[in-house]
């Protein structure tokens, strides 16, 4: 074996010094330098750091005090005292880390009772816990379809669902968003048998805002015969009666074979699950790769979890007033005269020009301390650049004015009146 130290001159490193990049990290190195080219000097939207949090909505970022129109803490359960309670509680007992898989030496009582709470929850005999809301997109889409099998998928689904599609190793083609002819017509046309066909769609769709046509989309899959499963990770805790999503909102209830979501939104956490009503479904937890082969979550993030479920379950109020604050705020922004992309909701984006307006924009509502999402293509659907915002029950009626009273002001920026 050669020492490539003693001939320098063909050493990676001098490769590198030379500009003379080739392969992948040439490939690396562009896109680097476009992301870099993207945004000029100033702020980046990809590198804000939150200096410290004052609750779940409140900041401070480059030393001004923010408040948070970014974040997904819809019920403000993260600074909840009674998860944080919990939470000290299971860190004392149970240490900091589970430090193993679920099938190894990670499996806690805490991981158990979990998913019988979110089971109980969601009404369904059987739960799977993940330790993130991608693992369990990934692990139960690749769980339940594989090669041979095709998978149809709602085209502004998340970049998660799109990832569990390419490994799974089935067929996958997307229908037109919330569109049941466009999905009738891929089950109409599709050469494998109904039984192999998985139907993906989402509750609540995080870019947009808009709610997904679950009831609508799960009727014509289960006509055809397919199997359906409904992403709820942005429904949960805000749609339907006891809040477990749209899928509730709509009673569709009866036409979803399998529910994912998370517990980074609502519940204020970290994880994911799933849940599923289908006796035939129980050994799913064996054939997810991405449950198999991760470390369990940490008890600390468990006893949280379970609280704060309880408390959505439970806390009607506090639903009411996250609704009641989003409406007010949705209501307000459009009689400003800036254009949402979906009904008002606790989630929504603000449409933009373009990426040179879209960056001015939200810079400006840095500079006055009110923090909102930037998205650009491709992240976006229809390469539309947005300002996405997400109300909390956790704001007050003063932030909301202040976030308004900003908008206002920057009116003849947008060019919008």
């Amino acid at each position: 074996m050669s020492d490539s130290s003693a001939h320098p001159e063909s050493g990676p490193d001098t490769v590198a010094a030379t500009g003379q990049l080739t392969g992948i990290l040439r490939r690396i190195a562009d896109f680097g330098a476009s992301v870099e080219g993207m945004f000029g000097e100033g702020d980046h939207p990809a590198f804000i750091q939150i200096d410290r949090l004052d609750g779940p909505v409140h900041a401070v970022i480059d030393g001004r005090k923010t408040t948070l129109f970014g974040t997904n803490s819809y019920l403000g359960l993260n600074f909840d005292p009674r998860c944080i309670a919990a939470s000290e509680e299971a860190l004392r007992k149970w240490g900091t880390g589970s430090t193993a898989s679920r099938v190894a030496s990670g499996n806690q009582n805490g991981h158990v009772v979990l998913e019988r709470t979110i089971a109980d929850f969601y009404g369904r005999p059987d739960a799977i816990v993940f330790s993130t809301g991608f693992m369990a997109n990934l692990g139960t889409i690749c769980g339940l379809a594989s090669q041979g099998d095709l998978i149809l998928y709602d085209s502004h689904s998340h970049a998660s669902i799109i990832d569990a599609c390419r490994a799974s190793g089935a067929t996958f083609k997307p229908f037109r968003h919330n569109d049941p002819a466009d999905l009738d017509r891929l089950l109409t046309e599709a050469t494998v048998p109904a039984s192999r066909i998985l139907v993906v769609m989402e509750g609540l769709y995080s870019v947009w805002g808009d709610v997904g046509a679950v009831k609508d989309l799960a009727t014509v899959a289960k006509r055809h015969g397919a199997l359906v499963l409904v992403d709820e990770a942005h429904g949960m805790g805000l749609y339907g009666e006891g809040g477990r999503g749209v899928t509730e909102a709509q009673g569709a209830d009866h036409l979803v074979d399998v529910i994912v979501g998370t517990f980074s939104k609502s519940v204020g956490v970290i994880g994911g699950f799933c849940v599923t009503s289908h006796p035939a479904l129980q050994p799913l937890r064996f054939l997810a790769r991405a449950y198999l082969y991760t470390a369990s979550l940490p008890p600390a993030v468990v006893a949280s979890a379970r609280t704060a479920i309880g408390i959505i379950k439970t806390d009607t109020a506090l639903r009411a007033e996250l609704w009641r604050k989003a409406e007010r705020f949705c209501r307000s922004v459009q009689a400003l005269g800036y254009q949402l992309c979906a009904e008002p909701g606790p989630v929504g984006s603000i449409r933009m020009r373009g990426k040179a307006q879209g960056l001015d924009m939200w810079r400006s509502l840095l500079a006055r301390g009110i923090y909102v999402n930037l998205l650009i293509p491709p992240a976006t659907p229809g390469g539309k650049v947005l300002l996405r915002f997400s109300v909390s029950a956790a704001h007050t009626d003063e932030d909301i004015d202040t976030f308004l009273g900003v908008l206002s002001d920057l009116t003849k920026v947008a060019q919008i009146a």
